[in-house]
């Protein structure tokens, strides 16, 4: 047994998820001066919508809502961070407790709702985050007697937009309007979250003839606030669609120029897990992340990538936790990974094994 699992099993397990989260991140970021400087993990780099990505791993939205910690998870392994899921206004999020772990099945309950300061809050925040990695560079290039230094690269920064919650659905592509205006400037791409259970109603966007206004009018005020840098535009949608609504979707980012999907996002779903009745039915209403959505994210993966063909980028997200899995889901059709509940479950040491195990098959 690895001393992380001993931890993770006598201690961890035994305290709230939530303030375990927020004390593991509180570690994560007072580490970044230090980790800032390690040396990065070799991976295969992927280049995909326009960008490149210095292997596939990346850690899902969810984890980093507020971009507080973005250096810090990128010394960890990943090659690219999604921040989020960021809302138009600053809001709560749902009363506590609304995070839990179901153990037996190596997946997590969650209930947030979208908690986090908002897309006004987040936009100073990047902007402070991109100008001192410029301030780095530029010390490094003075120190090396250069006029540039090409230094450590920022990691690729997705960002993660949603609706926030007391915004009626009439009113949803304001809201997704003012995050994109925000955001889209510092992004170096952009997510659309129509998929979380834990916001009344989001699901319905991901109806097309509810989506395909919403996306054109995302992709209108991003390409507003940046006339001359097309940022790429994605997204997330549910396990939880039928196989012709994920069709649908696939069809509809087609047509509408969408640089890519990210699938999935987690479940509503109780559907085979080893845990009791009585944990499963304890941890209440929200969505579901890990190991059980494995097979369900590989199919719409393997679907998707059948429909859209070779050129799309798609991003395979949901019960992501061992190398086999990377390599099936890869082999499946997705051009990037992404997890989550793995990192918790697995350790901080996690993302560096699998990129490890990627670059060994390049």
């Amino acid at each position: 047994m690895r001393p992380y699992d001993v931890v993770f099993e006598q201690a961890l397990t035994r305290a709230d998820p939530e303030r375990i989260h927020h004390a593991a991140f509180r570690a994560i970021r007072a580490a970044g001066p230090l980790t800032r400087r390690a040396v990065r993990v070799p991976g295969a780099p992927v280049h995909a919508m326009g960008l490149r990505f210095p292997h596939p791993l990346g850690l899902a939205a969810g984890f980093d809502k507020n971009a507080v910690g973005i250096d810090g998870l990128a010394a960890l392994g990943f090659g690219h961070v999604e921040v989020g899921t960021v809302t138009g206004e600053a809001q709560p999020g749902n009363p506590r407790p609304r995070l839990f772990r179901l153990t037996a099945d190596r997946a997590i309950v969650n209930r947030m709702g979208f908690n986090n300061d908002g897309a006004e809050v987040v936009a100073r925040r990047l902007t402070a985050w991109r100008d001192a990695h410029h301030e780095r560079s530029r010390r490094a290039a003075r120190r090396n007697g250069f006029a540039t230094s090409p230094g450590a690269p920022p990691p690729i920064l997705g960002v993660n937009i949603g609706k926030t919650k007391v915004v009626p659905e009439e009113e949803a592509a304001r809201d997704y309007e003012k995050s994109a205006g925000l955001l889209a400037p510092h992004a170096d791409y952009l997510v659309v979250n129509v998929s979380s259970p834990n916001t009344p109603g989001l699901r319905d966007l991901q109806a097309v003839e509810k989506l395909e206004p919403l996306l054109a009018a995302v992709r209108r005020r991003a390409d507003e606030v940046r006339p001359h840098d097309r940022v790429p535009l994605l997204v997330k949608i549910a396990p939880d669609l039928s196989d012709d609504d994920v069709l649908a979707v696939a069809d509809l980012a087609v047509a509408s120029g969408l640089d890519g999907i990210i699938a999935t996002n987690t479940t509503i779903s109780r559907d085979g897990l080893a845990s009791s009745a009585d944990t499963v039915e304890a941890t209440g209403a929200g969505g579901l992340s890990g190991r059980p959505l494995t097979h369900r994210s590989e199919a719409v993966v393997r679907m998707l990538r059948d429909r859209v063909g070779p050129d799309l980028t798609l991003i395979g997200v949901g019960g992501v936790t061992t190398l086999d899995d990377a390599r099936r889901r890869l082999a499946a059709g997705a051009d990037l990974l992404q997890a989550y509940t793995a990192f918790v479950y697995e350790g901080p040491l996690w993302p560096r094994r699998i990129v490890r195990g990627l670059a060994a098959d390049a």
